[in-house]
């Protein structure tokens, strides 16, 4: 049965590496610097932080694999928007039907959200897939982004 449990800083060994796999898939199509994703570890752990909440994924006692969630107000839906920043499974995890109960947890976790948002490449089929069959539609904006980071640290923190 598949359970979950915020991640705290005690799980930096176990989430780190599945978040470096999850970072060389074609879940992600550029490269992320290992201190943006350090810094973005240990606001998952930090309880206290309120836009970032990183989860673990077990089957049984086994970690099979995590989750980032991120929150904030779309005016376009009037209301909360929920942002699944990352979902990872481990490979020998794939297939399995986890997705199915993966994505029907999240939105049990938000009841009030208006809308669930993801990201999703043009390659990760496998995934769109999953996201279709869970209700999700293509929203056909392209993004643009202004990143404000330097040497990977963020000079306002």
């Amino acid at each position: 049965m598949l359970t979950f449990r915020d991640i705290t800083l005690a799980d930096r060994d176990l989430v780190m590496p599945m978040v470096q796999a999850f970072y060389q898939t074609d879940a992600v199509d550029h490269p992320v610097d290992q201190a943006i994703l350090d810094r973005s570890f240990l606001a998952a752990a930090d309880h206290a932080e309120p836009l970032l909440r990183g989860v673990l994924l077990f089957e049984g006692e086994e970690p099979v694999g995590y989750l980032y969630l991120t929150q904030c107000y779309s005016a376009e839906v009037g209301g909360r928007c929920v942002f699944i920043e990352e979902i990872f499974l481990l490979p020998p995890f794939r297939g399995m039907g986890l997705g199915h109960q993966i994505m029907a947890w999240i939105e049990s976790q938000y009841p009030s959200a208006r809308r669930f948002r993801l990201e999703v490449t043009e390659v990760n089929q496998r995934a769109a897939a999953l996201y279709e069959k869970s209700g999700y539609q293509y929203l056909h904006y392209d993004q643009m982004v202004l990143d404000k980071i330097s040497g990977g640290i963020d000079e306002h923190i």
